[in-house]
């Protein structure tokens, strides 16, 4: 797939104000301090479609960008250990929830790990969550350009050895990128597009 145009739409803070449109959503989450405005950037070939920042948490709202007129690029809070106060946490885990429960046009959510951290018992948590609610997720292994090739494959059997040892059947799909290289930017917009293609056939 190729980015031909990447348009920011709206942020809100509210999942029954998003876009009245039939489109499908792709949902990038992760903790605060992943890399996931530098992922998107990336993805979409636009250095500041969104806003990164050197103090993590800055994004606060759902943002929907619309991408090709054919999909929505949602971007929701960080979670973790962004520097706020816990009444706006409590606040973002609403969204967050919310938009994961109610958002029919969501098709699929990525969710993005760094690739130079053991697994953490929040990303753990989230996962169990997503999958408990019938959420389709992806895992994006970021900041690959951090490691060497071998720590890059260790640690990623490592952190998918876990999943396994918990209450995943099989581990999800995932894709190992840096934002840094493009590395899997071929490959995630790929999948994005098989099942947008899916989606369309099936209208």
């Amino acid at each position: 797939m190729k980015i031909k145009s990447a348009d920011f739409l709206m942020s809100n803070s509210n999942v029954e104000n998003c876009p009245n449109q039939p489109l499908p959503e792709y949902a990038f989450i992760g903790r605060s301090n992943v890399g996931k405005s530098s992922l998107i950037n990336m993805l979409t070939s636009r250095k500041s479609l969104a806003k990164t920042s050197g103090r993590p948490g800055k994004t606060q709202l759902i943002n929907h960008f619309k991408i090709n007129d054919q999909w929505f690029l949602v971007d929701l809070p960080g979670y973790g250990y962004a520097r706020v106060s816990k009444k706006d946490k409590k606040t973002f885990q609403k969204y967050i929830t919310d938009y994961f429960l109610k958002r029919e046009q969501l098709v699929s959510a990525f969710l993005l790990i760094d690739i130079r951290h053991e697994a953490q018992k929040i990303d753990l948590e989230f996962m169990q969550w997503l999958g408990e609610n019938g959420i389709p997720f992806s895992i994006l292994f970021t900041k690959a350009d951090k490691l060497k090739p071998k720590a890059i494959e260790r640690n990623v059997k490592n952190y998918l050895d876990q999943l396994l040892l918990g209450a995943w059947e099989e581990v999800p799909n995932h894709f190992i990128t840096s934002s840094s290289n493009s590395l899997g930017k071929e490959e995630v917009l790929n999948y994005i597009q098989e099942i947008n293609t899916r989606f369309y056939e099936g209208k």
